[in-house]
């Protein structure tokens, strides 16, 4: 949210997301507001390297261009200092000065030369190779050029290159010469020394511009580099294009308003799969550990502050290699061993639950989608009025037709719910089936507790989650309106109840502590909606195997608005790129002229090829990928690298299984009678380059064991700490002696305990000793002005 934008006046504002320049994502407009609340969030992978998080306050403007009102840039140096932690930023003033991206390729040298009369000069030479990763300027690639200078106190000689025509990635390759120092008179000194009080003064400076032609040109970034450093070397590296000095000051940056953020943000250095062998195998083999409590997997829960940073990962890495089901089941009976009562069960944060919670996340994500998108759809895009807490009631509300109206409602989540087991992933099933099993171990004599362990997952922990936020499993684009949120809170409160009810012997009315909800569910025929339950809730935790009806719709996967080139149409000019609505499902991907229209091209996903990423250079835009199909490539320009990202692995995912998948592909277009990659003049010649989309579908096993070993090696006082309990447990039998030092840690077995420890230390050890290494070697081929 942000608070005291300027101007003081009520107004409609939103905020955009940025990676350097680029927009990434953009929030609702929140409107007449003066401390606007967006309660927004974003998850996305970044696909590229960049050096600023941007993020932008708009004043939206009906019939103008939206006012920039002020922005907050966090430095990707800086991101560390502020992640998992809410922070009050000032907005700073937007100055086209400050507005930079990219970075340029230069190659310095200092010669000595002997001019004609015998004199000694040194001479600095100045070759500007490339550019790479300039802006877009209003949308499209620029046309820039660069201007070298030599600057000091009584000096400013200044050459300019030749400008290039709309690309971001300019190649100059262009060498300026400049005299630097100069001799009074030759001498026969074996070398010329450089006269230090010159040097040390003077710096070569390299400005970017874009070339406005009838309008003022664009400043797109500037770098110094001292001419001292040189000395008589040569320098060759990649310099990140900086703001001016002066670009981003102002008197009144107070003035603005301020922007509260909470960001995380995280970044591994990710080895060769090798290194993580050790490691990687003490993790999988943590569910057949006796007991589970020894394993490294729930070592690894413990130690962790806050126990949501080792799920992720863990969960992932156990997924990827199947382990997933049979580490659940361990950690839950443990879990059942320290419950009491059977009405309580998976109702704590547990590693258990954690697992669960995240597994449903990850697997259940399309099913998710074809349950529920349609029926949230019409609730946000067409409300009804549905509150009937008389309290909240606006005056002219009508009580008995907003209970019907939300009737209406809990009836048809209530009944997609209850149709959707067949859809219900193999894998959640396989999980329920386990919990549903241990619960009743744990408790003979009830027969309700094995529904009450499925439904206190599907049904409070995914289903009415999923209803109350659906912005955070991606039913819908942004976070509701106040009224519509409302409205989903209630079906929410709605759905736990009748999710509960058949794993209860009688009703919970009683227990409801607002009366209008007990009004409401005296309207429920409860025998009705339990059997339902029942069934629902025994389809889902079989592992008998569900054939899907050859009817059954297909899953709505993604969809948004894209541009595509015409295929063969016209050649030359802007027409060749159309603005589409683009639309995945599990059986097909189209394109249509508009949101809801029919769709004028349809790719049947058994038909695709290959998706890949395009190389720039053949339509000059960046943010390219290609569909392969029977016909000739679909090329498509997504409006970010975020999203060209989502959309090729989206595409990969559904594809993957396709048996006439390609091997290899065209990284370019063929255009005017031969490919552009290799030069190739038959158009279905085979391709030139490996197919490289299919490492996209996966789970990334060796970053996600990075992520644990970073999690372990943070924590290693934690683990010392934990292994001297262990050690003193072992050696003295008697009562603990110190427990404040180890009463949090669950010790089963010290001596399983204290052998998965100290293997943990060892491979961590072993690990911090390669990363080091790779350190120093990067640091030593590192040189001045490198990224």
């Amino acid at each position: 949210d942000a608070k005291h934008l300027v101007p003081n006046k009520m107004r409609d504002f939103f905020c955009t997301i940025n990676l350097d320049q680029e927009e990434v994502f953009r929030t609702q407009v929140v409107e007449k507001s003066l401390s606007p609340y967006f309660g927004e969030e974003f998850y996305f992978e970044i696909p590229r390297t960049f050096q600023w998080l941007s993020f932008y306050i708009y004043d939206k403007s009906v019939l103008q261009k939206d006012l920039r009102i002020g922005k907050v840039s966090i430095k990707k140096e800086d991101l560390c200092n502020y992640t998992g932690k809410e922070n009050w930023f000032m907005l700073q003033p937007v100055d086209s000065n400050s507005e930079v991206q990219g970075k340029v390729h230069l190659e310095l040298k200092l010669n000595e030369l002997i001019t004609d009369n015998g004199s000694v000069c040194q001479q600095l030479v100045v070759h500007i190779k490339e550019c790479h990763g300039l802006p877009l300027i209003n949308g499209q690639n620029c046309d820039p050029y660069a201007t070298v200078s030599l600057v000091g106190p009584s000096r400013n000689d200044q050459k300019k290159t030749k400008v290039k025509k709309k690309t971001s990635n300019p190649q100059f390759n262009e060498t300026f010469y400049f005299e630097v120092t100069r001799s009074s008179s030759y001498t026969k000194k074996s070398q010329f020394q450089v006269e230090e009080e010159d040097i040390e003064k003077l710096e070569v400076r390299v400005d970017l511009w874009n070339n406005g032609n009838l309008v003022q040109d664009v400043f797109l970034g500037e770098i110094k580099v001292p001419v001292k450093v040189l000395r008589n070397d040569s320098f060759q590296a990649w310099y990140l294009l900086q703001p001016r000095e002066n670009g981003n000051k102002s008197s009144k940056t107070d003035d603005l308003g301020s922007l509260r953020l909470n960001i995380c943000y995280t970044e591994d250095c990710v080895l060769p799969s090798e290194y993580y062998i050790s490691l990687r195998h003490l993790l999988l083999k943590s569910s057949d550990v006796q007991p589970i409590s020894a394993s490294a997997a729930y070592i690894l829960s413990e130690v962790c502050r806050d126990k949501y940073d080792a799920v992720l990962p863990l969960v992932r890495l156990l997924l990827h290699h199947h382990k997933l089901v049979p580490f659940v089941a361990a950690v839950a009976e443990l879990d059942l061993k320290d419950t009491q009562e059977a009405n309580t069960v998976f109702r704590g944060n547990s590693l258990a639950t954690r697992c669960v919670d995240e597994m449903m996340k990850i697997v259940g994500k399309h099913y998710l989608k074809v349950t529920l998108k349609p029926v949230i759809d019409e609730i946000c895009e067409s409300p009804k009025p549905c509150e009937i807490d008389p309290i909240k009631l606006k005056e002219g509300d009508n009580v008995e037709i907003n209970m019907e109206n939300l009737r209406y409602y809990v009836d048809k989540v209530f009944r997609e719910i209850m149709q959707s087991s067949i859809s219900c992933p193999t894998l959640m099933c396989d999980v329920f089936y386990s919990l549903r099993h241990l619960a009743a171990k744990r408790f003979p004599n009830d027969p309700h507790v094995q529904y009450s362990a499925v439904s206190s997952f599907v049904f409070l922990r995914f289903f009415a989650v999923a209803v109350v936020s659906p912005h955070t499993f991606h039913l819908r684009p942004h976070h509701p309106d106040a009224q519509t949120s409302r409205t989903l809170t209630l079906i929410s409160k709605a759905i736990q109840t009748l999710g509960s009810w058949g794993s209860l012997t009688k009703s919970k009315l009683s227990s409801f502590k607002e009366t209008f909800m007990c009004e409401f569910f005296k309207t429920f025929q409860e025998e009705k909606f339990t059997e339902s339950v029942k069934k629902f809730l025994d389809d889902v935790s079989s592992t008998e195997s569900k054939e899907p009806s050859g009817l059954s719709e297909p899953v709505h996967l993604k969809e948004g608005e894209m541009y595509k080139r015409a295929q063969g149409r016209t050649r030359i000019g802007k027409k060749n790129f159309k603005k589409r609505w683009f639309c995945l499902t599990s059986r097909e991907f189209t394109y249509h002229k508009q949101q809801d229209k029919e769709p004028i091209f349809t790719i049947p996903i058994k038909n695709i090829l290959a998706v890949e990423k395009l190389d720039e250079n053949s339509f000059n835009k960046k943010n390219m990928f290609q569909v392969l199909h029977g016909e000739k490539p679909l090329y498509i320009q997504a409006n970010n690298c975020v999203e060209a990202s989502e959309w090729i692995e989206a595409l990969c995912r559904v594809t993957r299984c396709n048996q006439k998948r390609l091997s290899f592909y065209h990284p370019s277009a063929f255009l005017n009678g031969s490919w552009l990659c290799c030069k190739a003049t038959i158009e279905n010649t085979v391709g030139c380059a490996r197919c490289t989309a299919d490492t996209q579908i996966e789970i990334d096993g060796d970053r996600e064991t990075e992520r644990i070993y970073s999690l372990f090696n943070i924590n290693m006082s934690k683990i010392q700490k934990l292994e001297e309990a262990c050690g003193s447990i072992a050696v003295y039998q008697g009562p603990r002696k110190e427990p404040d030092d180890y009463s949090n840690f669950t010790i089963e077995d010290s001596v399983a305990t204290f052998h998965t420890l100290q293997q943990i230390i060892d491979v961590v050890e072993k690990l911090n000793e390669s990363h080091e290494k790779y350190r120093k070697k990067r640091s030593s081929s590192a040189t001045y002005g490198s990224e």
